[in-house]
């Protein structure tokens, strides 16, 4: 009785691990997305600000070629903030881990 009782408790404990593996995969899923939201907002209001920038005290006839490349060079700064953002979030989980 109690073998089968103690079996149950097992297969019960078992099937809840599998049920938090599985949020942890979704929310392993969502934090992705979050950070892909990030990145692209990131190059939305990079794009923006260096638009304004230029914008700002100029005619109307704007060098698009240098606003372009302008807008790249910010995206790659701010791709590399975000690069080194996300390594210092993963030493800080690593340090926490260990």
């Amino acid at each position: 009785q109690s073998e089968k009782e103690l079996q149950d408790v097992v297969k019960q404990q078992e099937e809840k691990m599998l049920q938090l593996i599985d949020k942890s995969g979704e929310v392993t899923m969502l934090k992705e997305e979050v950070s892909q939201l990030k990145r692209l907002l990131q190059r939305a209001e990079t794009e923006a600000k260096v638009l304004w920038e230029e914008m700002r005290g100029k005619e109307p006839k704007v060098d698009t070629a240098h606003v372009q490349d302008r807008v790249l060079l910010r995206q790659e700064v701010d791709k590399l903030r975000l690069l080194l953002l996300e390594r210092r979030d993963e030493k800080r989980l690593l340090y926490d881990k260990y």
